[in-house]
């Protein structure tokens, strides 16, 4: 949102991913957002979430609803609120019955954030952890920004020297949970002459454990508690904040989910109508081909002082020598604030966050 610097003019155009993303944009009341993803699980999470904050009474019951774990009431008030105002695929949806029989919706009687790609590889790494002496729950329990840095000294940073972790972190399988693609992994792993991740990987656990304090990273709680803080121990994600629930509220209908690819919505876009574009890392995983289709819609679709903004899983643009100057010429890469912006990533996945300007 600082690269961006939302307007109430603005029409963005956002990869759906988990929807927290587009909720934190329409706290700033643009006039409109298009939400795309090919994930069918993404796109209906992202309307589930848009009901909820339309449906449910008040900010306590959103809090309760997407934030705190083993809340059995959950089910009920989806069943009474929420439900009845879905449109009918979304509905069917989070009523299906899984391979457990349970309704979809019953994860958020529980954890929702313990599922799907990125919760299952959390958990996984949990256990890994644990196999080896070293419980990551812990680290919830430090107090201070030292207390933080000796818990990753002593013990985490270890775990990268044991060979099955750095055994495993040379399978190029094992860290799609972290959204690295085959061809990001051969870049990465190029860096080291062991063919493993496991020196970037501890690189980027010491920024999520030791650059922020442990209150203000919600990041961290989610990926060592496995939950969000509770409000005497951190805080929240800017939408699920209470100063931002009512804009959330009041605003939901000016989002536009859609089960398709960027390309594809832009596509069916007018010229010169489109302000902000936000790719999260769907960029890595797409060819020469694909890249340069997308430049070309984003391109025709860019407003005069339009702005797009991703993120890669190393450290530089995947751009250049791959989209055609005839297009990246129409456009300014922004290095100072990319790499400033980058250095607050308190998620700490990614290695670049890159901000590109639409050039008169």
């Amino acid at each position: 949102m600082a690269a961006m610097q939302i307007k109430p003019e603005h029409h963005i155009v956002t990869i759906a991913s988990g929807g927290c993303n587009m909720l934190a944009y329409l706290s700033a009341r643009p006039e409109r957002i298009d939400v795309v993803d090919l994930n069918r699980h993404h796109v209906a999470l992202n309307r589930l979430k848009l009901a909820a904050f339309r449906y449910l009474p008040g900010h306590a019951d959103i809090v309760r609803f997407l934030a705190r774990p083993d809340t059995a009431t959950n089910v009920r008030a989806y069943d009474l609120f929420i439900a009845p105002k879905l449109d009918a695929a979304t509905r069917a949806y989070w009523n299906a019955r899984t391979a457990t029989g349970r309704r979809r919706i019953s994860v958020f009687g529980k954890n929702i954030y313990r599922t799907g790609l990125l919760g299952r590889f959390i958990t996984a790494g949990h256990l890994l952890a644990r196999l080896h002496g070293v419980n990551p729950a812990d680290f919830a329990k430090t107090r201070s920004m030292r207390e933080q840095r000796q818990f990753f000294d002593e013990r985490l940073a270890p775990l990268f020297d044991r060979p099955f972790i750095r055994w495993i972190t040379s399978r190029k399988s094992s860290l799609f949970g972290l959204g690295i693609p085959p061809q990001q992994f051969d870049e990465l792993a190029s860096l080291s002459a062991e063919k493993s991740l496991a020196g970037v990987l501890r690189q980027r656990l010491e920024k999520l454990t030791c650059h922020f304090p442990l209150r203000e990273n919600y990041f961290a709680w989610q990926a060592f508690a496995r939950r969000y803080p509770l409000p005497h121990e951190g805080d929240l994600p800017v939408y699920l904040q209470a100063g931002r629930h009512e804009a959330i509220r009041s605003n939901a209908e000016r989002v536009h989910v859609h089960h398709a690819s960027f390309t594809e919505l832009l596509a069916r876009k007018t010229a010169g109508s489109v302000d902000r574009y936000v790719l999260l890392d769907a960029q890595d995983w797409m060819n020469d081909r694909q890249l340069n289709d997308l430049w070309s819609e984003i391109t025709r679709t860019a407003a005069d002082d339009a702005v797009v903004i991703f993120r890669t899983a190393a450290e530089a643009s995947i751009l250049e020598g791959r989209v055609s100057p005839i297009l990246l010429d129409q456009w300014s890469y922004d290095a100072h604030q990319s790499s400033e912006l980058g250095r607050k990533d308190r998620s700490a996945i990614y290695g670049g966050f890159h901000i590109y300007r639409k050039t008169a």
